[in-house]
């Protein structure tokens, strides 16, 4: 049985910042607003027609964390892309990267639990990496919301939270089982699958053809929808049973947690987690102000960040915690 372990971390965002002054020239919000209920301040919206997609940001951000790893593209063994705003309807963007990075024919498999995703992902390399199977993983987070939100007073509570971006993680074999990814945990529950979701384009509400048909300005259901306070008391719940899930099975408490990086879903939800578990400030890694929730890939990008100011060293316990649309969450305890 072997271990597998973080060798390479990289990010990319696009250059345009939207602030949130931006954001009040087009909808009735302002920055008090949106920083009171969200934290955020900024986030980065790609340009249309200059070339930033689902897949291509990936690939930016693939390569630096591939470089990293000291590893040659054809040293990866398998691709593992989680997003909910593929380039495609189908195929999904891993087939893409693959193509794009020139990589042998490795498998390459998407993964569609939105704000869980990259969490997700690092699951499934690391059941391969510890089955022998694979001995370097590629696993991407990217996200292209801008295009597809609501961008009037009508679609503000959902359209001001989320930015554009990605992050990709190597995992590699690890012979030292005491180092690495020690376990991970995923959970899901469907009943409150609407409660954040997006409904159409789908084979079974409204697929495109539909749309077309109607024509309707109004209809509303090509939009993401979320019920806010339901999406906020359920996460608090999920991410602290989460975390208290890995610690447990680890033999750990929160005392030994060097950093926490949550998802960057909300930085109210994250402030709130940090005080149930008596973190310091310089446990917890938030970059929500800077970016919004870049969905599958806010750890990513977060956990890169982390790494390059010098917050994650060898040795250091970190745990990596994400809630999302589905319900889905999950949670990966590190020895780093």
């Amino acid at each position: 049985m072997y271990n597998s372990k973080i060798t390479g971390l990289g990010y990319y965002v696009p250059d345009n910042v939207v602030t949130n002054d931006d954001l009040s020239k087009v909808m009735d919000t302002d920055d008090a607003w949106i920083q009171e209920r969200t934290g955020i301040q900024e986030r980065r919206h790609v340009v249309k027609g200059e070339g930033d997609t689902t897949t291509t940001m990936g690939v930016k951000a693939a390569k630096i964390a591939i470089e990293r790893a000291g590893i040659d593209k054809d040293d990866i063994d398998f691709i593992v892309f989680a997003t909910l705003s593929p380039d495609y309807y189908f195929p999904g963007p891993g087939v893409l990267v693959q193509r794009d990075l020139g990589i042998k024919t490795v498998g390459a498999l998407d993964v569609r639990n939105q704000c869980s995703g990259f969490v997700y992902g690092i699951s499934v390399a690391d059941q391969y990496i510890k089955s022998g199977m694979y001995k370097n993983i590629l696993v991407i987070g990217s996200e292209l919301h801008s295009h597809g939100l609501d961008m009037s007073t009508r679609g503000r509570g959902v359209s001001v939270i989320f930015g554009d971006g990605a992050g990709a993680a190597v995992l590699s074999r690890e012979e030292d089982t005491n180092k690495g990814i020690l376990s991970t945990h995923l959970h899901s529950e469907g009943q409150h699958a609407e409660e954040l979701s997006l409904i159409a384009p789908g084979m079974g509400k409204r697929w495109v053809t539909d749309i077309l048909e109607d024509a309707d300005p109004n209809d509303e259901s090509y939009f993401p929808y979320m019920n806010g306070q339901f999406v906020f008391k359920n996460a608090v719940v999920r991410f602290s049973e989460v975390i208290m899930e890995g610690l447990n099975k680890n033999k750990l408490s929160p005392t030994d947690i060097d950093l926490l990086v949550p998802h960057q879903a909300n930085l109210r939800i994250s402030q709130f987690i940090q005080k149930k578990f008596g973190l310091g400030d310089n446990q917890v890694f938030n970059n929500i102000m800077k970016y919004g929730n870049t969905t599958a890939a806010s750890i990513p990008i977060a956990l890169t960040e982390a790494w390059e100011s010098g917050k994650v060293n060898s040795g250091d316990l970190v745990v990596l915690a994400a809630f999302g649309s589905g319900f889905t969450w999950g949670s990966a305890i590190i020895k780093w």
